[in-house]
């Protein structure tokens, strides 16, 4: 009887470290279909609208339009809808366009619609104000190189692409920032192949950051825009589907050097903003998400409980010891090549586990927020479209 349980849990010993392997593989393959983007745009100038969705973004408004307002791109322009905000960003936007030489245009966004997530309605009003061939859709908080405009141009030419985003350099002031925010770009490269975005028609292998999207306008009106994706919280990966559904094409790049992006800037933020995207991302299905949590704690946390266990009686044997100290091996080098490949703080890898655990608890609260609480709460607004 013994021997069967040594037997059985050397096999599921096994059987996790290869599936670490699988999503090293994974990781190690998006690397390659990751690439920067191009340095130089090709062909004609398009004219880009570049929309900017702004909700109380007092902290953030003036970074980014300015950055905006110093592309080395000719033919665009810049709308920002103020979405009902409560704080300095009407005044704030107002000044702004009395030194952009016309190129800025402000609009006042209009009440909030039954069945309607905030950023999805502004960006609709957005996109029904557009001049563009093209569409850019980028938020507050985010801050664009000069050539970031040029260069994200060309790489949609160049890829030939419907609709292409961008994994921007995410800023991490605070612990908590630097903490849990990394983990974003961790399950992307190690679960989803980024090859399979562009090459498959399933719906099911898509991506797409909503800090920087850009779409060709003929795509964009024949998904019906925003109004597709009118009550996904996490519009951007919807976008995404509805684009390969009807056909396009989505290419995705990594775009650290030319666009970042602050996207929380405190434990309250970090909290508060992954528990109202966590449950969301998957659907609202409790299913999905309670395999999540199952499965992250058999792959990521148990190998610890293993490793205490041995240390603590001195046991150092294969099943106990020497398999589950191969898996949280490979566990931190796939931490580490993400954060080496997206600037990240390499002094928190190690802390890798903690981040797991701390993701689990917001995985919960966005469960609990949604099935008996008031639902996801974001700048004075409450969303619940389980």
């Amino acid at each position: 009887m013994a021997f069967f349980i040594v037997a059985m849990l050397f096999f599921y010993q096994i059987l996790i470290l290869l599936s670490l392997l699988v999503f090293l593989g994974i990781l190690l393959r998006n690397l390659i279909d990751l690439p920067s983007m191009p340095l130089h745009s090709s062909g004609t100038e398009a004219l880009v609208s570049v929309l900017v969705p702004a909700r109380n973004e007092a902290l953030n408004i003036e970074r980014c339009v300015r950055s905006l307002l110093q592309q080395n791109y000719g033919a665009y322009e810049i709308l920002v809808l103020d979405d009902g905000s409560t704080d300095a960003t009407p005044e704030l936007l107002r000044s702004l366009a009395g030194e952009s030489a016309g190129r800025l245009r402000i609009l006042k966004g209009m009440p909030l619609p039954d069945g309607w997530h905030g950023k999805t309605w502004a960006c609709h009003q957005l996109g029904r104000q557009a001049k563009g061939e093209l569409l850019l859709f980028t938020d507050a908080d985010t801050m664009h190189q000069p050539d970031s405009l040029r260069r994200s141009v060309g790489a949609l030419q160049s890829s030939g692409a419907d609709m292409l985003s961008l994994t921007p350099l995410q800023e991490l002031g605070s612990f908590w920032e630097k903490l849990v925010v990394p983990m974003v770009y961790f399950i992307l490269m190690c679960y989803l192949p980024l090859r399979l975005v562009r090459t498959s028609r399933n719906p099911a292998f898509s991506f797409a950051n909503g800090q920087f999207i850009l779409f060709r306008k003929g795509m964009y009106d024949g998904i019906n825009g925003h109004a597709a994706v009118k009550g996904n919280i996490v519009e951007d990966v919807w976008l995404c589907m509805a684009v390969k559904k009807a056909g396009g094409i989505v290419a995705a790049f990594n775009g650290r050097d030319t666009v970042s992006c602050r996207m929380y800037r405190n434990s309250r933020e970090v909290w508060e903003g992954f528990s109202k995207n966590l449950f969301a991302a998957l659907g609202y299905k409790t299913a999905a998400l309670f395999a999540m949590i199952v499965v992250t704690v058999i792959i990521y946390i148990v190998p610890y409980l293993f490793l205490a266990r041995a240390l603590s009686t001195a046991e150092f044997s294969m099943v106990h010891f020497w398999l589950p100290l191969s898996q949280t091996g490979v566990v931190l080098l796939s931490r580490l090549i993400v954060a080496k490949v997206f600037r990240q703080s390499l002094l928190f890898v190690p802390l890798h586990l903690f981040s797991e655990i701390v993701l689990l608890a917001i995985a919960c609260n966005s469960f609990y927020t949604i099935k008996f609480g008031k639902g996801s709460q974001w700048k004075g607004r409450s969303y619940n479209f389980s």
